[in-house]
């Protein structure tokens, strides 16, 4: 497997003589993040962040410390969206009190439903950035607003920044509302979000109750519901390449304790910040970056076209799809969708980006 790694590596290098450019907007700094950062031949030119999970200023602050304990303090983070474009706490509770209750709710989650397993995150608002269980950034953010980042960098690497988007896709909707060419400079849009028909594939407890969030509704998952119109807006814009990581492949994954125990074994500071982490989770964001990284990784995919159902209703924020031919033609982009991958060579290939030394430091901004 060694073998195959290094081999892995040195095609990469071949096949991409300048680092491959990339930003990552997410909800919450984490080992999806890490691994693209410690990656070779990765150049990240920035993090943004979105409410979602976490509000924007606390994710803020989650990815100037994942910096940080990445040894890469020079990388910029940019903060992005507050709320979503039209969806608010009072429509969510409204549309409950209509269809019944969600599973998750990020921000606004003031309570788990029934029993569960997982800590229920403290309930606050927009402007209160608790203490970090990993330390509190000793750097700042930059004053760029996320959406006017990305825009800039697109512009100024035509066809070459590909952006990993594992939360909300607010920050993406507006980017192309206010700069109508921006995804078509991108190179491509790598996002987790949505589902199609999953299936609950590990025995264990901890999957059955993650479960409950698509067995009655397949086609519902957070960071597409808590933002549809965001999500269709930037689903509907003119990309290259759109590759889309559903709930559905993440079924087979699960941050195990035994898992967790191999990621934090070696004496990097990203495997040490590991130990902090709660295990049990599947491992949603960590299938996008490693697709992103090695799409040799994927093991079945379909091509689809993608929308997200923006009407006030039951189905409000599910994904909607069709196979060519059966799309309405309203704008619904065409969409590499992962279905299954390698899981054991995916589990490699964490252990290994977490496991390699740090990256240097650039010593110079941007140009």
């Amino acid at each position: 497997m060694a073998l195959a790694f290094a081999g892995l590596l040195t095609s990469a290098a071949a096949a991409h003589a300048e680092p491959r450019k990339v930003i990552l907007d997410d909800d919450g700094f984490a080992l999806a993040q890490w691994m693209v950062i410690k990656a070779p031949n990765v150049q990240v030119l920035g993090v943004t962040t979105v409410t979602g999970d976490a509000w924007t200023k606390e994710a803020t602050a989650d990815a100037l410390r994942g910096v940080e304990i990445a040894g890469r303090p020079d990388l910029p983070v940019y903060t992005g969206a507050t709320y979503p474009l039209v969806n608010t706490e009072a429509q969510t509770e409204r549309w409950e009190a209509l269809y019944g209750k969600l599973v998750w709710k990020g921000v606004w989650m003031k309570h788990w439903v029934e029993p569960t397993l997982q800590k229920l995150p403290p309930y606050h608002g927009p402007d209160v950035v608790p203490d970090l269980p990993q330390g509190n950034p000793t750097i700042k953010a930059q004053q760029e607003r996320a959406a006017d980042f990305m825009i800039d960098m697109v512009h100024r690497y035509p066809h070459q920044v590909s952006i990993i988007a594992t939360g909300p896709l607010t920050n993406l909707a507006l980017a192309q509302r206010l700069d109508p060419e921006f995804a078509s400079l991108a190179k491509e849009l790598v996002y987790m979000g949505g589902c199609l028909n999953p299936r609950q594939t590990r025995p264990d407890e901890v999957a059955h109750q993650f479960a409950r969030e698509f067995l009655n509704a397949p086609r519902r998952e957070f960071n597409i519901r808590f933002d549809p119109e965001g999500a269709s807006i930037a689903l509907r814009a003119p990309w290259a390449r759109i590759t889309m990581i559903p709930v559905d492949p993440s079924t087979d994954t699960e941050l195990t304790p035994a898992l967790l125990k191999r990621l934090s074994r070696s004496g990097t500071p990203v495997a040490q910040s590991l130990k902090t982490r709660e295990p049990g989770f599947p491992l949603w964001d960590e299938i996008a970056a490693a697709v992103w990284l090695d799409p040799s990784l994927i093991t079945q995919k379909a091509e689809l076209y993608v929308d997200v159902n923006s009407q006030f209703g039951p189905s409000y924020g599910d994904i909607l799809s069709w196979t060519p031919g059966y799309q309405p033609g309203l704008g619904e982009g065409k969409t590499i969708v992962v279905q299954k991958i390698d899981v054991p060579r995916f589990e490699d290939l964490m252990d290994r980006l977490v496991a390699a030394p740090q990256k240097p430091l650039s010593g110079k901004p941007l140009p």
